[in-house]
């Protein structure tokens, strides 16, 4: 069941109404704001692993809607796919209520540059929407938590080229869509796309942080290292890849009226 108000949150393993609410609301005291998806409050005593909750969107802030208004959009993408809608990036952000509404108006900026600079680097301006030529299909055969399906591939697909059967498994759970079987949505769905690249985004990659927290607590360069420090990060000098998602950073802090901060290098 959809929120009938406010975004949508998953619990975590070791999540409280206190904690979320500390971490997503900026005040540990606000928990009983949270409800369930039907309106009521959840039981604090009974909330378990993959629960949907609604939490209240910040007081006077409206996510990425607020930063990033359609017509600059439209400027930062004009070659974009039509997967790719304004439509679809917005609704998306509605199920994850911290993204660009924690923090002061400069950090919400720097959030959405660092967001839309490493999704326009990962597609080429919002221009592709798969993998180009990719050389395999992305099938890890140890992953037993979310085994590959007969005959699918889980090359990179949508905004943030989400890759390998375990991050389409567990992005499929996470956001209740079946990815796993179906990989295809991915490429497919405006809403789903950018929910896809949101999820990784706002989710912890162990050991690793998430890329909302990074960019909020230790700069840009962070950020690159979550999505592809394997092979952008730790080089001397740096590398191509990391070069150019750090310049449409700078370009979109720019364009967006915030400076962008230190840290742009990993």
């Amino acid at each position: 069941m959809p929120c009938k108000s406010g975004a949508s949150y998953t619990v975590q393993p070791g999540d409280t109404l206190f904690t979320i609410a500390q971490q997503k609301l900026g005040d540990g005291n606000r928990w009983p704001e949270i409800k369930n998806p039907n309106g009521f409050s959840p039981d604090p005593s009974k909330l378990y692993p993959g629960e949907e909750l609604c939490l209240p969107m910040a007081a006077g802030g409206g996510g990425l809607a607020d930063i990033v208004p359609r017509g600059t959009f439209d400027a930062l993408f004009p070659n974009r796919s039509g997967l790719y809608t304004y439509e679809g990036l917005v609704a998306a952000s509605h199920r994850y209520a911290g993204f660009c509404n924690e923090g002061s108006l400069d950090d919400r900026k720097r959030e959405a540059a660092a967001f839309l600079a490493n999704i326009s680097h990962e597609t080429a301006g919002l221009f592709y929407v798969d993998e180009q030529n990719p050389p395999n299909s992305y099938c890890d055969p140890s992953n037993t938590a979310y085994p590959c399906a007969p005959g699918k591939s889980y090359h990179g697909r949508g905004p943030l080229q989400i890759s390998w059967n375990y991050n389409y498994g567990a992005c499929g759970a996470a956001i209740g869509c079946d990815l796993l079987h179906q990989p295809e949505q991915v490429s497919n769905d405006s809403a789903i796309t950018f929910v896809t690249a949101l999820w990784f985004w706002m989710t912890p990659q162990s050991p690793k942080t998430s890329c909302h927290e990074a960019i909020r607590t230790s700069g840009f360069g962070a950020t690159i290292d979550i999505i592809n420090g394997g092979i952008e990060c730790g080089k001397s000098p740096p590398t191509p890849q990391a070069l150019d998602r750090i310049r449409l950073y700078q370009d979109y802090a720019g364009r967006l009226g915030v400076d962008p901060g230190g840290n742009l290098y990993c």
